[in-house]
C-alpha cells in the first residue's frame, strides 16, 4: 500500500503560487493548493514507501526556491 502524505508547506511573502506551480510538477504530488492560513500550501502526495517520501521531500520539494519551512504529515489507517 502507498504511503500518502500532506505537506504543509510556507512560502516567502508573494511566491505561493508561484511555488505551488512547480510542486504540482514533481512526480509523486498529486496535488497543491495554495491557503489562506498560517500555510501558504498543502501538497497531496504519495510514494511507494517512507524512504521515497522523505527523498521526495528533501530532494525535491524543499529545493523549490520560495519555500522557508515545510512540515510532512503521512496519513494513517487506522
Amino acid at each position: 500500500m502507498p504511503i500518502r502524505a500532506y505537506i504543509l508547506i510556507q512560502t516567502e511573502v508573494g511566491r505561493a503560487s508561484d511555488v505551488a506551480g512547480q510542486i504540482r510538477n514533481i512526480s509523486g504530488v498529486i496535488s497543491a493548493d495554495v491557503l489562506t492560513s498560517p500555510y501558504d500550501i498543502i501538497a497531496h502526495t504519495e510514494a511507494d514507501d517512507v524512504d521515497e517520501l522523505g527523498r521526495m521531500v528533501v530532494s525535491k520539494v524543499q529545493m523549490i526556491e520560495g519555500i522557508t519551512r515545510t512540515t510532512t504529515c503521512p496519513v494513517v489507517n487506522i
